[in-house]
């Protein structure tokens, strides 16, 4: 133990500029851009180690068709679509942290890494994730065969299965949590995105059923169509919810915006001059209208 703390020690070195690191920034106003960056590398890596830990399953190899199946539609899973959505946001968002430490955030190509992930942050990630994740465990709760049969469980370790199904959603907690976002950044760009997929994922599902005679979901095969149907429209519906509610949620959070409250908050002082402006503006016309007469 003494080697690792000697003067001349590299591993004691690298400590001794950690703590110091760590103590300049956490007093300093970049201790937020600090945990933003170390949550997001740390979010991306775990990303890239759950889809790169996927591919080692052997799904592909078990002799149980109904377990093979996962691997043979495996791009036709909207946890799988909601995945990379997420990996796509956080390596934008290693970029721009990366940008703002270089005080690089003018240059055109860092304003353009923040627009687009911003964009699908709130068109695409905040949406879908919130819908994959209430859906598959409410679905989960009342009869897991509908969504996750236990015939999976040979295959599918309990650890993977929570990474995609619910530290996604804590991704975005903590994302809210650190990351001001009041308000659309493109609203009619984000609900293209949103509609897009919404309706590109429903017709993924609804052709395989009519191609292979089977549910993508099983849950799907309980209901008559109409039942069917007004499921669509709820799944549609509640995604939206999602969507729109991400913004009274994170200005519960982070207050109102300056612009918004340099708006709505005026001091009495102000009030007055407003006030004895306008009086003498209009005095001051029905005087000069007074003396035109006369």
């Amino acid at each position: 133990m003494e080697e690792i703390f000697k003067g001349n020690n590299i591993f004691y070195n690298i400590l001794c500029f950690l703590i110091t690191k760590n103590e300049k920034i956490l007093n300093d106003c970049d201790s937020v851009l600090y945990w933003r960056t170390v949550f997001h590398t740390l979010g991306c890596l775990h990303h890239v180690y759950v889809g790169l830990s996927a591919a080692s399953l052997g799904i592909d190899l078990h002799p149980d068709p109904d377990v093979r199946i996962l691997y043979t539609l495996r791009g036709a899973y909207l946890t799988g679509w909601n995945f990379v959505f997420q990996t796509l946001f956080l390596g934008l968002s290693v970029f721009y942290d990366v940008s703002e430490w270089m005080d690089k955030t003018e240059s055109t190509l860092a304003r353009r890494v923040k627009y687009w992930r911003d964009v699908i942050f709130k068109g695409m990630v905040v949406p879908f994730t919130l819908f994959v994740t209430s859906m598959f465990w409410c679905v989960y709760a009342i009869d897991r065969e509908l969504v996750f049969p236990q015939v999976y469980d040979a295959v599918v370790p309990w650890w993977f299965n929570h990474c995609v199904h619910t530290n996604i959603t804590i991704v975005i907690a903590i994302e809210t949590i650190l990351q001001a976002r009041r308000k659309p950044t493109d609203k009619k760009l984000e609900l293209i995105f949103y509609w897009a997929i919404a309706f590109a994922y429903a017709i993924v599902y609804y052709t395989i059923y009519f191609v292979t005679k089977r549910w993508l979901y099983q849950v799907f095969g309980t209901m008559t169509w109409w039942q069917v149907c007004l499921y669509q429209l709820f799944i549609w519906g509640i995604s939206y919810v999602f969507y729109v509610m991400q913004f009274p949620i994170n200005r519960l959070i982070h207050g109102k915006d300056d612009t918004d409250a340099k708006e709505t908050e005026h001091s009495p002082k102000d009030n007055e001059v407003a006030f004895s402006k306008t009086w003498s503006m209009k005095f001051g016309n029905t005087k000069a209208d007074e003396n035109s007469r006369l």
